[in-house]
């Protein structure tokens, strides 16, 4: 009886273990991810930029909301948003806003994949969309659960798009990082209330 005791207890120190030195989640490194861009952006500037293709970027002081998502992506996972988005669009551009919404007449590497309606365009064409709004829908209630490192879209002031991820999930509430115009900051996700909720995306799976 000792012995199996014993034997019991062995194992589940050496599970406990295990499961403390197992790698980080998908959805944690791309947490972590985001959280180390805060104080690193530290402006906003949507302007058009020419940038190299792939694997292109702004100055890392500097970026947009999209920018968040898309440097997490590269910097925890290797995943290159940029090319994702381009080589999409190339297969329909017409599935992707870019011609009605800015006028575009084919993709540009550019900017493309820095604007929230294109990457919640590709997002749901690669069946990451869990959720989307069909009406007016506070911004702090998104109606699945959320893990962190899923990415939340919102309509600022019901018009303006923006994008965040969640690096945190708790009985205190969840929190996001993203870019409003004050560069990468870490916000509580009750802070968007006023707002509109958009959509709720887990690319890609962020409990593997």
């Amino acid at each position: 009886m000792r012995r199996r005791s014993f034997l019991f207890g062995l194992t589940a120190a050496s599970f406990s273990a295990a499961r403390l030195n197992a790698a980080p989640s998908n959805g944690q490194r791309l947490a972590d991810a985001a959280r180390a861009q805060v104080g690193v952006t530290t402006g906003y500037d949507p302007t058009w930029t020419h940038i190299s293709y792939p694997g292109g970027d702004v100055p890392r002081s500097t970026g947009v909301c999209a920018d968040v998502v898309i440097r997490s992506a590269r910097d925890a996972l290797g995943l290159d948003l940029q090319k994702l988005v381009h080589e999409d669009m190339v297969k329909d551009f017409e599935a992707y806003p870019a011609r009605k919404t800015w006028g575009s007449r084919k993709p540009d590497t550019n900017i493309d994949h820095r604007r929230v309606l294109n990457l919640e365009a590709y997002f749901q064409r690669s069946g990451a969309r869990l959720w989307s709004a069909t009406g007016p829908t506070a911004g702090d209630r998104f109606p699945g659960p959320l893990v962190v490192g899923d990415i939340v879209t919102w309509l600022l002031d019901a018009r303006l798009p923006h994008i965040g991820m969640v690096v945190s999930v708790g009985s205190a509430g969840a929190a996001v990082v993203h870019n409003i115009g004050r560069g990468a900051e870490e916000s509580p996700l009750s802070a968007f209330s006023p707002h509109r909720a958009a959509a709720h995306y887990r690319w890609p799976k962020a409990e593997v």
